[in-house]
């Protein structure tokens, strides 16, 4: 066990050094008051931590980011704690997004100007990201502000918590159109986790049924998981003639987020809403015309905030939504108690890149 101190904690980190390589290494993290100490149990492995590691992302990106401990989704538990509500042994979500008022001590309203009106904590300008900018979950002792770990309930078991914070992705961009989701008809692009995911919060969180729900994807296996909506094939539909939506959600991102926005574009209502979830490293061109003639409206989202974990986390409570969930879990976890069982886990993830989720257990 690492020493620690009552103003700063020692914490045993596996860190991105260049594309391919991890080393471990001790940090020392200052322990401001507010904050939390956790010790990572769970993590789970997303597409940008395979675009870090592969060294897919731009190359000014890697140089100014790390060296960097990588993973933002997981769950752990407290082992240092001065908040009433959070105790030492206690079972937390991790929530990544950390806003520069909390890290500061201060209140939204003296953080910057996007904080000050009201605007979201997802966009503050002086925020920390985990595993983007920030070491992330991979380390034995990760300090963040108590507001940033958010008890899991009892009925919840961890390899369904460990899915909260993509799907708190999902439901702060839905949460951008939640006024019109109890009448309208919703597409979702992309038949990957993100899209499964979101497709399962318009069902569990928001009550939408085949009936007013369809995803479109590219890849028969994996649209047949999404029994709870409409499905087509992307290959087959005819996007030109096919009933049209109010809203429609794209979770492609990379080298099909053009085809899939443009297919959206088509698909849409006049009036109708485009959100925009799947990242790309390159610019993607977008049919604009049909943009201005159609009068759509673009979101882009990408991030999530403590309040939209806590809406997650009341949704996992029903065994529906954990049957539901359970479909996107590997039937192993990689058990990772040394760096060369992460690296083992990051290059098989990155080889295969399946369609269930890699998941970590962390035995420090």
């Amino acid at each position: 066990m690492l020493e620690e101190g009552n103003n700063t904690v020692r914490s045993r980190a596996y860190r991105l050094i260049k594309a391919g390589v991890v080393e471990e290494t001790i940090l020392e993290h200052p322990v401001p008051k507010g904050h939390v100490v956790i010790e990572p149990a769970l993590g789970s492995i997303c597409h940008a931590d395979l675009r870090y590691f592969t060294g897919q992302r731009r190359q000014e990106a890697m140089a100014s980011k790390l060296p960097m401990a990588l993973i933002h989704e997981g769950i752990g538990y407290v082992v240092r704690s001065d908040s009433a509500e959070l105790v030492p042994g206690q079972r937390i979500v991790i929530v990544p997004n950390v806003p520069g008022y909390l890290l500061d001590g201060k209140t939204a309203e003296t953080c910057c100007p996007v904080c000050r009106e009201g605007l979201g904590s997802t966009y503050c300008t002086r925020g920390h990201f985990l595993a983007s900018g920030t070491d992330g979950i991979a380390q034995n002792r990760l300090v963040i502000p108590a507001a940033c770990a958010i008890p899991v309930p009892d009925e919840i078991p961890d390899d369904i918590a460990v899915l909260a914070e993509l799907c708190s992705v999902s439901c702060q961009a839905l949460s951008r159109v939640k006024n019109l989701l109890s009448k309208k008809r919703v597409a979702v692009f992309g038949d990957g986790p993100v899209g499964f995911l979101t497709a399962a919060m318009l069902h569990h969180v928001y009550g939408l049924n085949s009936d007013r729900l369809q995803v479109f994807g590219a890849m028969e296996e994996k649209l047949n998981e999404f029994s709870f909506a409409s499905r087509a094939m992307v290959q087959n539909y005819d996007f030109g003639n096919g009933a049209g939506f109010d809203i429609a959600v794209e979770c492609t991102g990379g080298r099909f987020s053009e085809s899939a926005v443009n297919q959206a574009i088509e698909l849409l209502n006049p009036g109708g809403v485009l959100l925009m979830m799947g990242v790309t490293e390159e610019r993607v061109p977008i049919n604009t015309r049909d943009v201005l003639e159609k009068g759509i409206t673009l979101i882009g989202s990408s991030r999530s905030s403590s309040e939209d974990f806590i809406q997650v986390l009341n949704a996992m409570r029903n065994p529906a939504c954990q049957a539901t969930l359970r479909q996107l879990l590997p039937e192993q976890w990689h058990r990772v108690s040394a760096v060369e069982h992460f690296v083992e886990a990051m290059n098989e993830a990155s080889a295969h890149r399946q369609w269930k989720k890699t998941v970590l257990a962390f035995q420090w």
